[in-house]
């Protein structure tokens, strides 16, 4: 088990993270940072028989639980009237942003449909990206049943493009998700909506990762994998449908 002084390190770290993505605007990333510091503190609470240290982890407790339920109360009331927003920029170069870093917070038990808009899923790395994408569906506790996606035509290769989503689709039946694909030769947004009302735009889409070698760190483990610059925009509605 970890000692006290070790879990209060952890919790000052991710604390302060918290607070950071509190002050750039980035609520429900900072909410959730805000909940696992929270537990740290107070499990070094239940460690420490120091009287001292005890009354110091209860005032630090109190002022952060009630930073964050000021935070989720803004939140709530900026979703209730379909007014959040939020958004972050991924930096040339930088890493840290797979998948599950960008989108696993808005996965809860409210979702099961989700709407996938991107002109550019045609090339194998771009499928693959998609691949990865349902994966991260697939691997989370929300119950999704269904996915949509809308995208462009790989005129140079339509056959392999349809062939390559088409095992996809059989692939999800088997996890019990319904896959249907959809092609635009006149769709140019980048949006992925979740029928839980989130609602998050990316400049470039799934395709934000740069190339690398295939027996070079980050290829396998996307948070490794250095990134393209972009941005995204998250919104929420209330009343978020995917068709």
């Amino acid at each position: 088990m970890a000692s006290t002084s070790g879990i209060e390190a952890s919790a000052i770290s991710v604390l302060k993270r918290a607070v950071e993505l509190d002050t750039k605007g980035r609520y429900t990333e900072s909410l959730i940072c805000y909940q696992e510091g929270l537990q740290l503190l107070m499990d070094a609470l239940k460690g420490t028989t120091d009287e001292a240290k005890r009354l110091a982890f209860r005032q630090r407790i109190s002022e952060y639980m009630n930073r964050a339920e000021k935070l989720k109360n803004h939140v709530e009331k900026e979703k209730e009237t379909g007014k959040y927003h939020e958004q972050m920029h991924i930096a040339n170069n930088s890493t840290g942003h797979s998948y599950q870093k960008v989108f696993g917070h808005f996965l809860d038990e409210m979702l099961t449909e989700v709407h996938v808009e991107d002109p550019y899923i045609r090339q194998g790395h771009q499928i693959y990206n998609f691949l990865r994408f349902c994966e991260l569906l697939v691997v989370s506790s929300c119950p999704v049943k269904r996915i949509i996606l809308t995208t462009g035509v790989e005129e140079n290769n339509f056959a392999a493009q349809q062939t390559h989503l088409n095992e996809i689709k059989t692939s999800l039946s088997e996890h019990g998700i319904q896959f249907d694909i959809e092609f635009s030769k006149s769709l140019h947004d980048r949006e992925i909506r979740f029928n839980n009302g989130w609602i998050i735009k990316i400049g470039r889409g799934l395709d934000y990762y740069k190339p690398t070698g295939k027996f070079s760190i980050g290829y396998c483990d996307m948070n490794l994998r250095k990134c393209h610059e972009t941005t995204v925009d998250v919104f929420h509605s209330k009343f978020t449908k995917t068709r």
